[in-house]
């Protein structure tokens, strides 16, 4: 009498990975791959540009990077390949109805703690426009690798505002004080080649070497004690740090300057794309 054999197949389970690891994010894409986890800006459509859902949901993946123990460099980008970022999404500022509230100070805590205190090493990898807030964040950062069409600038007193989140307190320390005072005042456009020169920027590369270059970086940083590197970021950090009363003085300055007539001024000419006229305020 026949027997059927039977046969079993071997099934194999697929370990799935949730869209950006289960965060509810929206403008931020967060991947983890080979010990990096790589943090991205996604509003391409506006260079990038910063608001409060953006800089919460960029603190959210940094403080998952800094909880899982199986990452040791964390990688700050924006998508579109035309900017990092421009700066501050300004066309809120124009909105009677909307307000500085308590959320706009939190989020800029938030993310600025995450960043500065999660002891791992964050490079900024900046392709394009690096501008404003946008440069900010940059500074934040423990290092850049920048490609050699980007742009770097801050762009304040352009639209009536000023770098007080760590662009006036950081810049000192990566160009000097008399710089610092330059970039800031005279919001003039600097190519990567001179921010290099500078010392603002690591690493200015080709543009399609870009990510080579941060490969390696990620490489060598993972070779290297994450003890070790977690002390010396504390450690570097510890001048900048004694700053933190000057960030916060300046986060309740701007409840008052960011609805301000020179500030509204300033991004009502921004976005009609004309210059400015401060001295007719009124």
């Amino acid at each position: 009498m026949a027997t059927a054999k039977s046969t079993t197949k071997k099934t194999t389970r697929k370990r799935t990975v949730k869209k950006n690891h289960g965060l509810p994010l929206k403008n931020v894409l967060y991947e983890k791959k080979r010990k990096v986890a790589y943090v991205t800006i996604n509003r391409p459509e506006v260079r990038n540009a910063l608001n409060s859902q953006t800089r919460e949901e960029l603190a959210m993946a940094i403080e998952d990077a800094w909880l899982d123990e199986k990452i040791g460099v964390i990688v700050l980008t924006g998508a579109g390949g035309k900017a990092f970022s421009a700066g501050g999404d300004l066309s809120w500022i124009v909105d009677p109805k909307k307000k500085v509230d308590a959320k706009y100070m939190l989020v800029h805590y938030r993310l600025a703690t995450a960043m500065r205190c999660c002891g791992k090493p964050i490079i900024a990898r900046v392709d394009g426009y690096c501008v404003g807030g946008g440069n900010e964040l940059n500074m934040l950062c423990d290092l850049t690798i920048a490609s050699d069409t980007s742009i770097f600038a801050q762009a304040g007193p352009l639209v009536g505002s000023a770098p007080i989140w760590y662009g006036l307190q950081q810049l000192q320390h990566s160009v000097g004080d008399k710089k610092a005072r330059e970039i800031v005042y005279l919001c003039e456009r600097y190519t990567a080649q001179q921010a290099g020169d500078m010392g603002w920027v690591n690493k200015v590369v080709p543009k399609d070497k870009l990510d080579e270059e941060l490969a390696a970086w990620c490489k060598s940083l993972l070779q290297k004690s994450p003890q070790s590197l977690r002390i010396a970021k504390f450690q570097i950090n510890f001048a900048s740090d004694m700053a933190h009363p000057q960030i916060t003085h300046g986060l309740e300055l701007a409840r008052f300057f960011m609805k301000a007539p020179e500030m509204v001024e300033g991004a009502n000419a921004f976005l009609e794309k004309r210059k400015p006229d401060f001295w007719g305020v009124k």
